[in-house]
């Protein structure tokens, strides 16, 4: 590979612009203008099933083939068993829990729970800005790992601040119906939710919508959302961009082994906080950076499960 530019393929479900998959797509952009590597991204659905799009890429002899999201999974495992000899990465999505666990994949992990502790933490700190229940609230898209780790993490994050707090969990069932995520949300406000945290992607703007329409606070999630509107909060990160081009340039350097799990965490910089509301007081955010701090150091033991 030394003597020709290094071809990585991308795989995304439902294409650029949904918040999730736009994170991994800015992660081969990146490797694209400073690893000096050829990148091709194709886009699938469920519907038409990603397998297809996952083999093309195979066949056509790319260097690195990576795909994005769980629901994605079973398919490059899949089609991994083919072409034993091609190197693939799955983002979010553990090694472990791939059928057959194909020596030739490599799983990408985030500690999504940390970014939501830290979210559960702003959340009832910001409670504390306005008259009202101490009720927050999670919606879900599907309870996947992905997700639940993201809303065990909240539920600690905020009993951690306020032991008696209530926490409203309701699901989707859906990523990409914005409607499915405001109905929810709205049923959550009506018992009493100050703050929605939304985990359901696109499906979740919806929640966010519901948010400002009953002037509660919102928190995004996977990137930073704060752009929607000054109700959002704050947003919980899962850098796909930084895991998507962290591969890439493992890959290309020689060091990237497959057969295993790759954690993002805080630590390394694959979680995290997006912008917080400048509403919140400097004592809350000074707060969050030393919680956040702890977690690095390894003082702070987060759940990965909802309790």
């Amino acid at each position: 590979m030394a003597d020709r530019r290094a071809k990585i393929g991308l795989v995304l479900p439902e294409g650029i612009d949904d918040p999730y998959s736009h994170g991994a797509y800015l992660g081969i952009e990146r490797a694209v203008r400073e690893l000096d590597v050829k990148g091709r991204v194709l886009t699938a659905t469920l519907k038409e099933g990603y397998a297809p799009s996952i083999s093309f890429l195979a066949r056509q002899k790319y260097d690195l083939v990576i795909a994005t999201s769980f629901e994605v999974a079973d398919a490059l495992a899949a089609v991994a068993l083919t072409f034993p000899d091609q190197p693939f990465a799955i983002i979010d999505a553990d090694h472990s829990a791939l059928p057959h666990r194909p020596r030739n994949v490599q799983g990408i992990a985030f500690s999504d729970e940390e970014a939501g502790f830290l979210a559960g933490q702003v959340a009832v700190l910001a409670l504390d800005l306005g008259p009202g229940d101490r009720v927050i609230s999670a919606v879900g898209g599907k309870p996947v790992p992905s997700v639940t780790k993201y809303i065990a993490g909240y539920e600690a994050g905020a009993r951690t601040v306020d032991p008696s707090m209530t926490t409203l969990l309701g699901y989707t069932n859906d990523f990409y119906d914005p409607l499915k995520g405001r109905s929810v949300a709205l049923g959550q406000i009506a018992q009493g939710s100050r703050v929605v945290f939304q985990v359901a992607g696109a499906c979740g703007l919806g929640a966010l919508e519901a948010a400002q329409e009953k002037g509660v606070w919102g928190i995004g999630v996977d990137v930073d959302q704060s752009q929607i509107g000054p109700h959002v909060l704050t947003s919980a990160l899962k850098r796909l961009d930084v895991a998507v081009f962290d591969t890439i340039e493992r890959f290309v350097g020689g060091t990237l082994e497959t057969g295993g799990t790759t954690v993002f965490s805080l630590r390394n910089g694959g979680v995290g906080l997006g912008s917080i509301s400048p509403e919140v007081p400097p004592s809350v955010v000074a707060e969050i950076e030393r919680v956040t701090d702890e977690i690095v150091a390894g003082t702070i033991s987060i759940p990965t499960t909802i309790t």
